[in-house]
């Protein structure tokens, strides 16, 4: 093979893409946001020429499994999100997946979790964070939440504590951290697992501290609404060696074997180990320590997560910047709820929520009806109430104390954009709109 060609045409095709992609951006810049006509989106990837360049290159080389761009990846996020280890799924429930059954593993030994085991959680969020606890055999508990903030609070969390409870698994609502210090304080007062569901809130801090670095463990998605994308994809960070090597082992199949692919002998001992009841000198290729799944990402996907890392810090800026300017704009209108963040927190924040007052001269669906309408997108606050859902009535469960915040959050919010590619423009339009609507109806 020449390889002088082919770079040379590597590079001719590279170029062509930057081309390729400037010109699609040029074309959109053209247009002009048009109030009423230009969609409005609630969430979005925000994709530059370098990103574009990236899925070519990775393409060109036909890394199509979890390769160098993956263990680069691994390794500058977890840095990034201050951990020592970081593992690539193939989406972010994936991890969430993952995260939860490490702590059955039976290398935890007298702490694993074992079927019936309690995992607190709230009821109004997204399902992919209860469904890994029933997934697992283990026993989901209800806490309700506060409106505004979205979150529980520690005191809701400490009131659900009963002798079967083993773990807590809570998700940073909306990017806005819950009360992650006392929560985790709690947890390691009771001797609990925390796992610290981070996929809306990846760059927020509560008491100046990142979230996702409470926990035990901690979960990312990189699906396109996120602060980061790969198209799909997800991640579980931790800094507890075991924990991670449980959390690969499970990734990868259930096998012992910590080889990457392509790699055949890095413990220089693969045809020494005698583990269960198979033959001495059996391949540690195949030997399967855990009941595992293959949910892996690769190497395309994470040489766009690559260029996207390079921009988290502008991203989480401008989601921190759509959201003030759409709160400072609806400041004082009656009837809505405006949202707010949790005390000693900086979110990086997902989304704007509204909660429109159940005694409102108007309702929910009217304002949803009339936003949609002018192409302002919305969307709910994910599932609601949870406990309601056909999915969940009959599964076992346990409430603590009323779900009351939750079901109006079922019946009464929604929420709006603030992702990087909305402009000021964008912002006040959704602004006036919601105020002329209201206007209108008091």
């Amino acid at each position: 093979m020449n390889t002088h060609v082919t770079n040379v045409h590597k590079e001719l095709i590279l170029d062509e893409t930057v081309k390729f992609h400037m010109d699609r951006t040029d074309a959109r810049d053209g247009e002009s946001f048009v109030p009423g006509t230009t969609e409005i989106w609630p969430s979005g990837a925000v994709l530059d020429e370098r990103d574009r360049t990236a899925l070519v290159e990775a393409a060109l080389e036909m890394r199509i499994a979890a390769g160098p761009s993956s263990r680069r990846f691994e390794s500058r996020f977890a840095r990034k999100l201050g951990h020592r280890k970081a593992h690539l799924t193939n989406s972010g429930s994936s991890a969430n997946l993952l995260a939860m059954t490490a702590f059955t593993s039976h290398l935890l030994e007298e702490r694993r979790l074992r079927a019936g085991d309690e995992v607190i959680t709230v009821a109004a969020g997204f399902p992919t964070t209860v469904n890994p606890i029933i997934q697992n055999g283990l026993l989901p508990v209800f806490v309700d939440i506060e409106l505004g903030t979205y979150n529980t609070t520690a005191a809701r969390v400490a009131e659900a504590i009963g002798p079967r409870t083993r773990a807590i698994m809570i998700a940073h609502a909306l990017g806005n951290p819950f009360e992650v210090a006392e929560i985790a304080r709690l947890a390691a007062d009771h001797d609990l697992f925390l796992i610290e569901d981070n996929c809306d809130a990846v760059g927020s801090t509560y008491d100046g501290q990142l979230t996702g670095t409470f926990g035990d463990v901690a979960t990312v998605s990189f699906y396109p609404a996120h602060h980061l994308t790969m198209g799909e994809g997800g991640c579980v960070l931790t800094s507890n060696l075991a924990l991670a090597r449980i959390v690969e082992s499970l990734r990868d199949w259930g096998r012992d074997c910590w080889c990457e692919p392509g790699e055949t002998n890095k413990c220089l001992k693969r045809f020494n180990y005698q583990m269960g009841t198979l033959p001495e000198g059996y391949d540690h290729k195949y030997i399967f320590s855990h009941v595992g799944y293959n949910l892996k990402a690769t190497d395309i996907q994470a040489a766009l997560g690559l260029t996207q890392l390079d921009k988290l810090d502008a991203f989480c800026a401008a989601r921190r910047a759509n959201w003030r300017r759409l709160r400072d704009g609806l400041e004082g209108t009656p009837h809505l709820l405006l949202p707010r963040a949790t005390e000693r927190s900086d979110p990086s924040w997902f989304g704007f929520a509204l909660t429109v007052d159940p005694d409102a001269p108007f309702t929910r669906a009217g304002l949803v009806d009339f936003l949609e309408a002018r192409k302002i997108g919305t969307r709910r606050l994910f599932a609601g109430n949870l406990t309601r859902h056909p999915a969940y009535i009959d599964q076992p469960h346990r409430v603590v104390g009323d779900l009351t915040n939750s079901d109006i959050v079922t019946e009464q919010t929604f929420w709006i954009g603030v992702y990087p590619a909305l402009t000021e423009e964008m912002l006040d339009y959704v602004v006036s709109s919601v105020h002329e609507f209201v206007g209108s109806h008091t």
